[in-house]
C-alpha cells in the first residue's frame, strides 16, 4: 500500500471520527430542544429541534457516504457504489418534507385551538447552552475540515451557522412570548419550517444532479490544464459526472498523427496526471486519443485509452 494511499485512510479516519463527535453533540442539542418544546408547547422550540435533528441526519449520511466510499468497484458494480449514498440521501429529503408538513399542521392548529405556549427560565437556558453547543460544532468542524481538507466538514460548519441564527430567532420569539405576543411562537414555527423544507429541497436537488448525471466541475478549468500539457494538440468533448466529491470524466484529445501509439499513450498517462493532480475530486479518467490530422479531415478514427 502506497504512502498516499496510506495518507488518504489516516484522514477518511479523522474525519469520520469527526463526523461521530458532532452527530453527538448535534443529537443532544435535538433532543433537548424537542423534549422541552414538547413539555412547554413551544412550536418554535420543537421546530427547532427537528431542525438540529436534521444536522445530525447530515452527519450520518457523511458516514454512510465514506463508508460506502471505502468498497472497491465490483464485477456488478463496476462504477463503484456512491449511488447508494444519494438514493439514502432522497429518503431523508422525504423525511424533511413530511416533518415541514407536521410543523405547519401544528402551526394551523395553534391558530384554531388559541394555542399559548409556556415559557420559563429553563426555556431560555435550554437555548442558549444549545446554541453554545452549535457554535462549538462550527469552530470545531471548520478547524478540523481545513486541517484535513473536507470540504463535506466545511460544509456542513457552515449549514451548523445557519442553525445559530434559527436558534437566536427562537429566542427572540420566547422574549416576545413571554411579553404577550402568543403568535410570535407560530410565527417563528413557521419562519423554521421554511428552513428546513429549504434543506430538504437542497438535498434532493444535490440528489437529482447526481443521478441525472449533471455536470460535477468546471469544464473550461479543465480544457486550460489539458491544454496546457507538452504534446497535447487540443482537447473536447469534455464530459463529468458523478459528485463533486468523486468525479468521473472523459475527454477527447488531439495530439500529433506521426507519434506512435506507445508515446500517444504516454502523453495520455500524463494528461490523467495531471488531472488528478489539479482536481483531487476527479477518481476516474477516460482520455480518447484523436490524431490532429484525422480530426481536422473529420473523420472518425480514435484509439480509445
Amino acid at each position: 500500500m502506497g504512502s498516499d494511499t496510506l495518507i488518504q485512510k489516516d484522514n477518511t479516519t479523522r474525519v469520520r471520527k469527526v463526523l461521530l463527535y458532532t452527530l453527538l453533540l448535534n443529537a443532544s442539542v435535538a433532543t433537548a430542544k424537542i423534549i422541552y418544546g414538547y413539555l412547554t408547547d413551544s412550536i418554535a422550540m420543537t421546530s427547532d429541534g427537528f431542525h438540529s435533528f436534521f444536522d445530525g441526519i447530515s452527519n450520518i449520511i457523511g458516514l454512510i457516504g465514506i463508508w460506502i466510499a471505502s468498497h472497491p468497484p465490483d464485477e456488478k458494480h463496476p462504477y463503484g457504489h456512491r449511488k447508494y449514498e444519494t438514493i439514502f440521501t432522497i429518503i431523508i429529503a422525504i423525511m424533511i418534507f413530511a416533518t415541514c408538513f407536521q410543523i405547519l399542521r401544528k402551526v394551523y392548529l395553534s391558530f384554531l385551538e388559541d394555542h399559548k405556549t409556556i415559557v420559563t427560565q429553563t426555556s431560555f437556558a435550554v437555548m442558549l447552552m444549545t446554541m453554545g453547543v452549535n457554535i462549538f460544532v462550527m469552530l470545531y468542524e471548520s478547524k478540523k475540515g481545513r486541517q484535513l481538507g473536507s470540504e463535506f466538514l466545511i460544509a456542513d460548519a457552515m449549514h451548523t451557522k445557519s442553525d445559530i441564527f434559527v436558534s437566536i430567532g427562537v429566542i427572540m420569539s420566547l422574549v416576545l412570548t413571554k411579553t404577550g405576543y402568543h403568535l410570535a411562537d407560530a410565527i417563528a414555527g413557521i419562519i423554521i419550517a421554511f428552513f428546513i423544507a429549504k434543506m430538504g429541497y437542497e438535498i434532493l436537488k444535490e440528489a437529482s444532479d447526481i443521478l441525472v448525471d449533471s455536470m460535477c466541475i468546471d469544464t473550461s478549468a479543465v480544457e486550460f490544464v489539458v491544454n496546457n500539457i507538452d504534446g497535447v494538440k487540443g482537447c473536447h468533448d469534455i464530459r463529468t459526472r458523478g459528485t463533486v466529491h468523486a468525479t468521473y470524466l472523459d475527454l477527447h484529445i488531439l495530439v500529433d498523427s506521426k507519434l506512435s501509439t506507445e508515446t500517444a499513450h504516454e502523453i495520455a498517462d500524463t494528461v490523467e496526471e495531471k488531472i488528478k493532480n489539479e482536481f483531487p475530486s476527479v477518481i476516474d479518467i477516460i482520455v480518447h486519443i484523436e490524431p490532429e490530422l484525422v480530426q481536422h479531415q473529420g473523420l472518425s478514427t480514435k484509439v480509445l485509452k
